[in-house]
C-alpha cells in the first residue's frame, strides 16, 4: 500500500535539551528511518590516545553548570 502525504510545517521555536550520537530528530513523516554510523580519523592518528593520569582523571576540564 502506498501513501502520499502532503504537509506544511511551521516551527516558531524548537528547543532541544539534549542530543547524542544515537539521537533521531524527526519533524514530519518518514516511511522508514535507517541508522548510519560513520567513524573518521580526520587527525590522521596512528594509535590510541594515552590514558589519563590519576590526577587528571578526577579533574573536570569542561566547566559545567550547577545542577538545578
Amino acid at each position: 500500500m502506498n501513501w502520499n502525504i502532503q504537509q506544511s510545517i511551521t516551527i516558531g521555536q524548537l528547543r532541544i535539551d539534549g542530543i547524542t550520537n544515537s539521537s533521531v530528530l524527526q519533524i514530519g513523516s518518514a516511511g522508514s528511518i535507517q541508522s548510519l554510523s560513520q567513524l573518521y580519523n580526520t587527525g590522521g592518528f596512528a594509535e590510541p590516545a594515552p590514558e589519563l593520569s590519576e590526577e587528571l582523571a578526577t579533574l573536570s576540564l569542561v566547566p559545567l553548570p550547577n545542577p538545578t
